[in-house]
């Protein structure tokens, strides 16, 4: 069961390792890591600008100098969590050896980054239709990521289509596993044969 409560604001956070805010987790980074926690907690329509100011312990002035809005944040740091998950799914295929493994190793990147964020997992996977035209753009970076790989196979690349669906998939089915408090983990193989099967190979075992 994924617990929040005892998760600092500011820490080893998917959010917070972003290259631009690592370095000097100073107030823009501890508000954002604080809307993550707010609106984790709280859900984005509970959660306010005041919750976000006080867990960063900064001045409600101090966030409207950063951001325009409590969407504004939330947007940000959003952008800020894909864009670590993303070099870390980048990074554990990087010489991978051939495309089912790249598959798996990205699977894998994808679903360790929730794993071990759970609050992060629950705004990028929950909270997301907040920014729902960004959750959008990521979701074809995902298709094009597998086409990418799916075009090492051999096999035919399947329409960008039924790329997306799978991008789509993959994201529903971690989203369902955090609402109800899961790990997700054990999802890399259905993942893996999902994707496989869908470039044409049906060898890929279910379990």
């Amino acid at each position: 069961m994924y617990s929040t409560s005892t998760i600092p604001v500011v820490g080893d956070s998917v959010v917070g390792s972003h290259p631009e805010l690592a370095p000097l987790p100073g107030q823009r980074a501890r508000l954002l890591e604080a809307m993550v926690r707010a609106v984790a907690e709280k859900g984005y329509d509970a959660a306010t600008v005041s919750d976000a100011v006080r867990l960063a312990r900064v001045s409600r002035g101090t966030f409207y100098e950063l951001f325009a809005s409590k969407e504004a944040c939330l947007l940000a740091a959003y952008r800020a969590g894909y864009e670590v998950l993303e070099q870390r799914i980048r990074e554990a295929v990087r010489g991978a050896a051939d495309w089912r493994e790249e598959l798996r190793l990205g699977f894998r990147a994808y679903l360790r980054t929730l794993e071990d964020d759970p609050l992060f997992a629950r705004v990028y996977l929950i909270e997301g239709h907040v920014v729902a035209e960004e959750r959008e753009a990521v979701l074809h970076r995902y298709a094009d990521r597998y086409a990418r790989s799916f075009a090492k196979s051999g096999h035919p690349v399947p329409p960008f289509e039924a790329l997306f669906v799978l991008a789509v998939g993959v994201h529903e089915l971690a989203c369902a596993r955090v609402r109800q408090g899961r790990g997700v983990l054990d999802l890399e193989q259905v993942l893996v044969s999902c994707a496989v099967r869908l470039a044409g190979d049906k060898e890929e075992p279910w379990t």
